[in-house]
């Protein structure tokens, strides 16, 4: 594996408390992360992106007009969503939208598509989740036809045909680099490579070692399709601090509020302190530390999993903005230059 990996980091708009412990309002929080997604460009980031939801928790629910905002202050760092609800979206919205951002920031825009972990954005667009898979499915197909340059024919069974269609604002760079995302989904893992697109594998829980099966199917039906291959990422949960022990400190009750919430609504039994250590250790999903730890652990995913993208989830429930942004500057300055130099060199012990 290259040293030229990209690394970047993602963000729901997780809704914060002050350090005082106030919970912040969502609109606080937008504007908090778009100062988190200038910061990191300033440390040389290659990707900020940021999660469609449609919930309390999160505050993120219009990608594109948040990235807009970002676009707007930066110059290098590619953008884009994390994901992008495709399945309750109507795909030629989704390009326009996306083909105007890429327009805004000279061609640094990204899309990263995918069903999405929760279902809010189907009763709230009026779409019937007796067509989960359906839905994707087809509009998955349409969005792939979208990226080609012309005009669009196409025909599905949800949605109205399309004949002969040209879209407005074609994009500016011929297409508009689009990843298929999958959360642990084999069928996912074949519609990827089916369309041809790049794999951006969800690994929020358990060894990262686990998904080389994911990986393995990916590049196998790639070439049975006569696709090429097409890069791979993961995007995963953690948290950037000084020292490893106020890295866990700093984590922790967040990462214990956010994940019994959600597991509550899930039926999952709550987490305790063990389970944390567990995925906070070398073997699980929570790339938690200082930075030499954090590179440690991302270089050995990356080589293992054979990786061209890492990003890092680096919003955590209620952590408040100023630990993030030590976090996002820790990331950029000290854990990116220690990936790099650790896949050049082949040093991956952790």
């Amino acid at each position: 594996m290259s040293h030229a990996i990209e690394l970047g980091l993602d963000t729901f708009g997780d809704v914060t408390v002050d350090g005082n412990g106030r919970q912040l309002a969502q609109a606080e929080v937008l504007r908090n992360v778009v100062e988190e997604g200038v910061l990191a460009d300033q440390v040389g980031l290659a990707f900020f992106g940021v999660g469609e939801h449609h919930r309390k928790d999160f505050s993120v629910s219009a990608p594109e007009v948040l990235l807009a905002a970002i676009a707007a202050r930066t110059k290098h760092i590619h953008l884009g969503s994390a994901v992008t609800v495709l399945s309750s979206d109507d795909p030629v919205r989704v390009f326009q939208r996306f083909s105007t951002l890429n327009a805004i920031s000279n061609g640094r825009v990204e899309v990263i598509v995918g069903r999405g972990s929760f279902t809010e954005s189907f009763p709230l667009f009026g779409y019937d989740m007796a067509h989960y898979e359906a839905l994707f499915e087809e509009k998955l197909q349409l969005f792939a036809e979208l990226l080609k340059p012309g005009p669009v024919t196409w025909k599905g069974d949800l949605r109205a045909p399309l004949s002969n269609q040209l879209v407005y604002p074609p994009s500016e760079t011929g297409t508009l680099r689009t990843w298929v995302a999958v959360g642990g989904s084999p069928e996912s893992v074949v519609r990827a490579a089916h369309y041809g697109l790049p794999l951006m594998l969800a690994i929020i829980g358990g060894n990262p070692q686990r998904f080389t099966g994911y990986t393995d199917l990916y590049r196998q039906m790639s070439e049975r399709f006569g696709k090429p291959v097409q890069p791979i990422g993961i995007h995963s949960p953690g948290h950037v601090a000084a020292t490893d022990e106020q890295a866990k400190e700093d984590l922790w009750p967040h990462y214990e509020g956010l994940m019994n919430r959600i597991g509550a609504e899930r039926g999952w039994a709550p987490i305790g302190r063990a389970h944390f250590e567990r995925e906070a250790g070398p073997a699980g999903a929570l790339f938690v530390g200082s930075p030499e730890t954090v590179a440690a652990k991302i270089a050995k995913t990356v080589k293992v999993l054979g990786l061209s993208r890492f990003d890092l989830k680096y919003s955590n429930g209620t952590m408040p903005h100023e630990k993030l942004m030590t976090s996002i500057e820790l990331y950029g300055t000290k854990v990116v230059p220690m990936v790099r130099e650790r896949l050049a060199t082949g040093s991956l012990a952790t």
